[in-house]
């Protein structure tokens, strides 16, 4: 389906409000790759199930990129089963970058979107937002396990339906986790990864530990687990943003949670444990150094350096008086991001079959 999509008519129903809801993303230049050699292993997978044809072809649509403020001319598409399951690509070509937004995030969730579309475009790479199960108000009934279930689901349509040479993963403030979650789980098509960039990877248990309701919602959640019943809700005062179970909760806020990836606390071998698989994958880490998410107490720049050794070197950009969403400091990040992905490959990327 071709049109254009505009965020200007319905942005009560897009905005997001929550402290995971921004982001960033990369590019550069096209050429025959290693990723070329992977269809004959992936049409092994059943998830990632390979067709020779692209249905694109790779070819650039024409027209301008950003037709007006907001507006996306580009190609709105379904990628899996579920109804929420929508995907929509600004660029024609087969390298892409896919946002992945934080809690309450899906279309149109940062203002560097356009500029980044604009970027991407000249560099000729696609920009692809999605939607999933945790889009919006999603997330507290979902869990990292089924976004990395999505994600893949969305980078198989890309090799099949797209023909995609590999993709470049933009995560903002939670969709940071994704990340980590889906490079660790080794899916059907994480080799097409060709790197990874975290903007905002914040602690969402240190802020939450600064809320007066979290310690007991935490004893909560843990006793409900116990109960077996983690699967269930928690009290509206857990999170007024949306309805979430006892699970999420607890993976959200707790100690060494499913969610617990970038806290201060965590000591380095700890940091290592979680973080140290993205060794493998060329890593980009921008953090806001006034990022309103990150209590007062925490050492910004200290706790930059860690995640990054913990990450096995991973890039580190500090964006000063940058705040959460980087729409303060749209064109430095912007910037950082293109110059990362120009700087890096893809011909400076590793083959990852060998």
């Amino acid at each position: 389906m071709n049109l254009s999509l505009s965020s200007s008519a319905s942005s009560s129903s897009l905005a997001s409000n929550s402290s995971s809801s921004s982001s960033t993303i990369a590019t550069t230049s096209s050429s025959t790759s290693w990723f070329s050699g992977i269809r004959g292993r992936l049409n092994r997978s059943a998830s990632c199930k390979v067709k020779s044809n692209s249905a694109s072809g790779g070819q650039d649509m024409g027209g301008p990129v950003v037709m007006g403020k907001n507006q996306f001319p580009g190609v709105l598409f379904k990628y899996g089963p579920k109804p929420v399951q929508v995907a929509f690509k600004t660029g024609d070509y087969q390298q892409q970058v896919i946002f992945i937004g934080g809690l309450t995030d899906g279309f149109f969730a940062t203002e560097y979107l356009e500029p980044l579309a604009i970027a991407l475009d000249k560099e000729r790479w696609s920009l692809v937002q999605f939607l999933m199960t945790s889009s919006y108000t999603g997330y507290g009934t979902s869990s990292l396990q089924q976004d990395a279930m999505e994600i893949d689901q969305l980078i198989s349509y890309l090799i099949n339906k797209d023909n995609s040479e590999g993709v470049v993963l933009l995560g903002h403030s939670t969709g940071c986790q994704d990340i980590v979650h889906y490079m660790r789980a080794n899916a059907a098509c994480s080799r097409a990864v060709r790197a990874a960039i975290f903007q905002a990877p914040v602690s969402d248990r240190e802020y939450r530990a600064t809320l007066p309701e979290t310690a007991a919602m935490i004893d909560l959640a843990s006793s409900m687990i116990r109960e077996g019943r983690g699967s269930e809700l928690m009290p509206r005062e857990a999170d007024p943003c949306s309805p979430i179970t006892a699970q999420r909760y607890h993976s959200l806020c707790a100690y060494m949670g499913d969610d617990d990836m970038f806290s201060s606390d965590l000591s380095d071998d700890q940091l290592k444990q979680r973080l140290g698989h993205m060794a493998n994958t060329p890593c980009q880490v921008i953090f806001s150094m006034a990022d309103e998410y990150v209590p007062e107490y925490v050492d910004k720049k200290a706790l930059v350096e860690r995640l990054c050794r913990a990450m096995g070197g991973a890039e580190k950009v500090e964006i000063e008086h940058g705040i959460h969403s980087l729409s303060n400091r749209v064109k430095e990040a912007v910037q950082a991001i293109i110059d990362f992905v120009k700087r890096e490959g893809p011909k400076g990327w590793d083959d990852p079959w060998n």
